[in-house]
C-alpha cells in the first residue's frame, strides 16, 4: 500500500510547503523542524494501523478506560539525513525500542554511484513493527538495502517505510523488490522526475546537506 498523504489537505502541506522552498529551507534549523514536524504528522497516522487494548487508569476523582496500543515499535532512520525523522517519530512513539543504519552514494570515476551500507545498530525485530524513515525515496535502492539488511535482526510483523517527498520510479522499485504484504508506504508528495545524478525533480534537494551542512562526497 502506498498513502499519500500530500493529497489530503492538512497542515503536513504547510512543512512540506516550507521545506521545498529555495528561500525557506536555507535556515537549517527550520528545515530539521519541519521534518520532525512532518514524521509527528506521519507518526500520528500511523499510529491508526497499530493493534490497541482497553486498559483502566486511575485517576484522582475515579477509573476511566482508555484504548493503548500494544505493539512493540522500532522506530530505524537511514543515517544522515534520516535523524531528524527520527526524533520527530520519537516524539509520538516514545516507547519505541530504535535502530540506525547507514547508507550513502559511493561515486565511481565515471560519475555513477552505487549505495554502500556500512553500519547497522538494531534490536530484534522479531513480532515487532518497523518504522524505516529516509526523507527522500528517489531511486529506491537506499530504503530496499537497509530494509533487506535490518531483515538480518529478525523479521517484523509489518514495515512501514516513511518518506516525505518519493519518485514514481523509487515507489515503482519499492514494487519490484518488496513483497506488497510486507510493507506500507507512506509519503508526502510523489514526483515525477530523477535527474541523471539520481535527484528528484522539483524535490527539496539534499535533505542531509539543508538539515545538517554539505558534505565532502
Amino acid at each position: 500500500m502506498v498513502v499519500v498523504l500530500g493529497n489530503q489537505d492538512s497542515v503536513l502541506n504547510q512543512f512540506i510547503y516550507e521545506m521545498r522552498d529555495a528561500s525557506i529551507q536555507s535556515d537549517s534549523l527550520r528545515f530539521r523542524v519541519n521534518m520532525e514536524r512532518a514524521s509527528m504528522v506521519f507518526a500520528y497516522e500511523i499510529s491508526k494501523k497499530l493493534k490497541y487494548k482497553t486498559i483502566e487508569v486511575t485517576t484522582v476523582l475515579g477509573t476511566a478506560e482508555v484504548s493503548v496500543p500494544i505493539d512493540t515499535l522500532v522506530i530505524a532512520s537511514i543515517l544522515r539525513a534520516g535523524l531528524s525523522m527520527h526524533n520527530g517519530m520519537l516524539q509520538v512513539f516514545d516507547h519505541a525500542e530504535n535502530a540506525f543504519i547507514s547508507a550513502y552514494r559511493k561515486y565511481e570515476h565515471d560519475g555513477g554511484f552505487h549505495i554502500d551500507v556500512e553500519y547497522v545498530s538494531s534490536p530484534d525485530l522479531t513480532q515487532k513493527v518497523l518504522i524505516l524513515c529516509d526523507p527522500m525515496l528517489a531511486t529506491g535502492s537506499s530504503m530496499v538495502l537497509c530494509y533487506k539488511e535490518l531483515l538480518n535482526h529478525g523479521k517484523p510483523i509489518h514495515t512501514h517505510l516513511v518518506s516525505i517527498i518519493s519518485s514514481a520510479e523509487g515507489i515503482e522499485y519499492l514494487k519490484q523488490q518488496i513483497p506488497p504484504e510486507n510493507y506500507t508506504l507512506w509519503t508526502g508528495a510523489v514526483d515525477d522526475e530523477l535527474t541523471a545524478q539520481a535527484y528528484i525533480v522539483p524535490g527539496l534537494g539534499d535533505a542531509g546537506d539543508l538539515a545538517f551542512g554539505k558534505k565532502v562526497n
